[in-house]
């Protein structure tokens, strides 16, 4: 690597020289005044709510000049006073192209996507229409409606199968299908979200979450729920402490790069930037499968984002120094 290229990586443009000594610190000044999205009014308020106070108190331990902003009791236009902002609003509203767009009119920098991939990433349907177009596998999925045939769904896509709100993130109002008269409870439960809703094949195999930073792949983390029989949903993500997270994950070495290599190409696939994660399935035949993006993923002490960052050397404050400084 060549002296100009690490020059304009993002930690090193938020440094300075220390007069005295002449060697390069960081610099916390060159981010001007920051505010930190988190909060909101989306169905994930509560996970944003502590992902968002995490990031505050790293960058504040830094010296970050950082400052709490929710949308919920602010005038989202005051932004306009802040020199940059780190996006910590999970859901409708923030991860969806909303703030993105106004970011972008303010001309204010922001962490992690534009306006274009969070709109597609936050809609599965548009995520997993996109990858196919792209030669990306993905689970097989229908759209629902109360007009829908539930024995149809069934014979397309078999039994079980997951029903999922197509616009909501944290597993939010998802729910394993095991038979066909469970069908039409789960898709109100869905529906209850005030959201359009999927049924997507089950996969029967290993879980899979994929981390990538500036386009790269961070080691994979396998996933295993206490209760093998279900989902890794909301409470196993949140609110248990028994679920298991392994890294190294037990692939091959070739199928972990395998697995790598797809998700950079999935994260490329709906042009997202700077920070996010992908979460995919592995089949009993070895096969994976995508299942969606999240572009402004969970940093709370449940939240897969900072494991992976930390098997990679990085802690929790560096990971979330390094994030503000691609804005940069």
């Amino acid at each position: 690597m060549t002296d100009s290229a690490i020059q304009s990586t993002p930690d090193t443009l938020a440094t300075s020289t220390d007069a005295t000594t002449g060697s390069t610190v960081k610099d916390p000044k060159v981010f001007g005044k920051v505010a930190v999205v988190y909060g909101g009014n989306s169905n994930e308020r509560a996970v944003s709510l502590d992902s968002g106070a995490a990031v505050l108190k790293a960058l504040q331990d830094q010296g970050v000049d950082a400052t709490h902003f929710d949308p919920k009791d602010q005038d989202i236009t005051e932004l306009k006073n802040y020199d940059r902002v780190f996006n910590v609003l999970h859901g409708r509203g923030g991860e969806d192209g909303q703030l993105q767009g106004l970011l972008d009119w303010l001309g204010i920098p922001q962490t992690g996507s534009g306006v274009l991939a969070s709109a597609i990433g936050m809609d599965k349907v548009r995520t997993k229409q996109l990858w196919q177009g792209c030669g990306l596998s993905t689970a097989p999925f229908s759209i629902l409606t109360e007009d829908t045939d539930w024995q149809q769904i069934v014979n397309t896509l078999g039994l079980p199968l997951m029903v999922k709100p197509v616009h909501e993130g944290s597993s939010i109002g998802m729910s394993k299908v095991n038979t066909l008269d469970e069908l039409p409870e789960a898709y109100a439960m869905a529906a209850g979200c005030g959201d359009v809703v999927m049924a997507e094949k089950w996969i029967t195999g290993r879980e899979f979450t994929i981390v990538v930073i500036d386009d790269e792949a961070y080691p994979v983390i396998r996933l295993e729920p206490a209760d093998v029989a279900n989902f890794y949903d909301y409470e196993a993500k949140y609110n248990r402490n028994d679920t298991a997270y392994h890294i190294p994950c037990g692939l091959s070495e070739q199928d972990e790069a395998h697995l790598q290599a797809l998700s950079v190409a999935a994260f490329k696939a709906v042009d997202a930037k700077g920070w996010g994660r992908i979460d995919a399935m592995q089949d009993e035949a070895g096969q994976f499968w995508l299942l969606e993006i999240n572009t402004v993923p969970g940093m709370t002490s449940h939240s897969l984002v900072p494991m992976a960052a930390k098997a990679r050397g990085m802690d929790f404050e560096q990971l979330c120094w390094h994030i503000l400084a691609q804005t940069l």
